[in-house]
């Protein structure tokens, strides 16, 4: 998604910005709010409640982009879709308020593009995710996340692919709907016994990523 359009907007607009701290949430799923917030810098991670209690891990985002879908564009407040969690030290978000940034986006054929590319994104990682989620079975599902982690996060390195983020298997037990992060414990070990990854600092270096693609129904 080319976010050029949507820095030069900001760019164009002196636009208060919010510091969260680490842990810290923006939104609560449900709670009612009347801002669109875009993420400036730092790394957030969204989710969302089950009716049992549990929390459902969707994404992290670590780069210039909305980060609360838009809904409609005649409501001054609406109900937040989702958690928003600041997951680095500190992120920095521009808080716009939706009913100006509706009335901008409608004057703007470029902004209206970006605004639909926003919504195609949104809707095709969602199906794509459930889609991997459902017919890969839970090891497809820790090796589906372990390389989204590696499309956000991944670096090259001599050895491989260095996910330079810290995650934790209770997180990515989280994003795949396994109730215990003692299962993501055997899945992870598993992977080491294959000599695709291995633990460096706390950090998830992919040594052969083609292992991990093998397990993944695209």
């Amino acid at each position: 998604m080319d976010n050029r359009v949507l820095q030069e907007y900001l760019e164009k607009h002196s636009f208060p910005v919010v510091v969260k701290l680490k842990k810290k949430y923006l939104t609560y799923e449900g709670l009612q709010d009347r801002y669109v917030y875009i993420l400036k810098d730092g790394i957030i991670k969204t989710s969302v409640i089950s009716r049992d209690g549990r929390e459902f891990n969707l994404r992290y985002i670590n780069e210039l982009e909305i980060v609360s879908l838009l809904k409609d564009e005649y409501s001054q407040i609406t109900d937040a879709p989702f958690n928003i969690r600041v997951e680095s030290d500190e992120a920095e978000l521009y808080k716009i308020d939706r009913v100006q940034f509706w009335r901008d986006v409608n004057q703007s054929a470029d902004l209206q593009g970006y605004v639909k590319d926003y919504y195609r994104f949104c809707l095709v990682h969602s199906m794509k995710k459930m889609q991997q989620m459902l017919m890969n079975g839970k090891f497809g599902a820790v090796c589906t996340q372990i390389y989204e982690l590696y499309d956000t996060f991944g670096v090259k390195t001599e050895d491989g692919y260095l996910i330079d983020f810290v995650v934790t298997n209770e997180e990515i037990a989280h994003f795949c709907g396994i109730s215990s992060a003692s299962s993501v414990n055997r899945m992870m070990q598993q992977l080491k016994d294959m000599d695709a990854i291995e633990m460096c600092n706390r950090k998830i270096l992919i040594k052969d990523l083609e292992v991990i693609k093998d397990n993944i129904i695209f």
